[in-house]
């Protein structure tokens, strides 16, 4: 293996483990809670631009990490308890109502940022690159991987080692059950969107530190979610992984080989799948 391919293989896996750590979330929203959440990339936008303000005003990434998730966490509670619970399970409404948040939200960061492009600052140990044998590669881009892979297993842990995931599941699958036992399922639910949005905003804060912020951010990293959740199957955690590789290989694949045609490289390969397996690699029929 030469250094060019795996300079491209690291930077297809490093654009993967962004991408699963957006599309956890939405793999959450979308694919547990049924819901069709078309602001996820205005989150992940709102959250990059949280994340730059806090850590250029206080000088900590962590700050701005933390700002950044706290503040798209708040914003998805607006949008379930304040929205969505008035549009119930019809999907047709909740894709109108995201879609018109999603614009509310890009207008208003446009006023307050306009239309310039801004890098998150990372630390300093972040900053530069490691040296392995004369193979150089930013220590940034390896953060994110081992973040992504760090993502991975909290939520595995989350969804299938505890009570609150073993709830979440149940819930989705027999709601009206699980609360006649008593369990508050809509206060489950509400931690559930929460937490995506959560997601969201921690990759707004991660993406804006290497592909930068600016205002069409959040379709671009929409569409790559929706890619990750649909190659990978609807609702299921190891699928979301799987997709955001796929993806990301692919992506940089494209972006290398066939610059011209680099989304039909990632879209051509989903709409073959598409047509032998309808829900995904890890998909199930509900």
């Amino acid at each position: 293996m030469n250094g060019l391919s795996l300079l491209q293989i690291l930077n297809g896996l490093t654009f993967a483990a962004l991408l699963f750590i957006v599309a956890s979330g939405f793999t959450l929203i979308f694919g547990l809670l049924r819901i069709v959440n078309l602001a996820h990339g205005a989150l992940y936008l709102a959250g990059g631009y949280v994340g730059y303000s806090a850590a250029t005003t206080t000088g900590s990434f962590l700050i701005g990490t933390m700002a950044a998730m706290g503040a798209v966490a708040l914003i998805g509670l607006v949008i379930e308890r304040g929205l969505l619970r008035f549009v119930g399970d019809n999907e047709m409404r909740q894709v109108l109502l995201t879609l018109g948040v999603t614009f509310l939200l890009n207008d208003m960061l446009l006023v307050l940022y306009g239309g310039d492009t801004f890098t998150v600052p990372v630390p300093e140990l972040l900053r530069g690159a490691l040296n392995w044998s004369g193979f150089f590669y930013p220590k940034y881009r390896l953060f994110v991987l081992g973040l992504g892979i760090a993502v991975f297993i909290l939520l595995w842990l989350l969804l299938n080692r505890t009570r609150l995931g073993a709830l979440i599941r149940a819930g989705v699958d027999d709601a009206e059950t699980i609360a006649a036992l008593g369990v508050n399922i809509r206060r489950i639910f509400l931690f559930t969107f929460l937490l995506g949005a959560a997601l969201a905003g921690l990759g707004g804060v991660i993406g804006g530190a290497f592909l930068t912020l600016y205002p069409s951010a959040d379709a671009e990293i929409l569409v790559f979610s929706l890619a990750v959740v649909i190659i990978g199957g609807r609702g299921s955690l190891l699928g979301a992984a799987v997709g955001a590789i796929a993806v990301g290989m692919l992506n940089t694949i494209g972006q290398v080989m066939f610059p011209e045609l680099a989304y039909f490289v990632i879209f051509g390969p989903m709409a073959l799948l598409l047509a032998f397996r309808p829900l995904g690699l890890f998909g199930r029929s509900v």
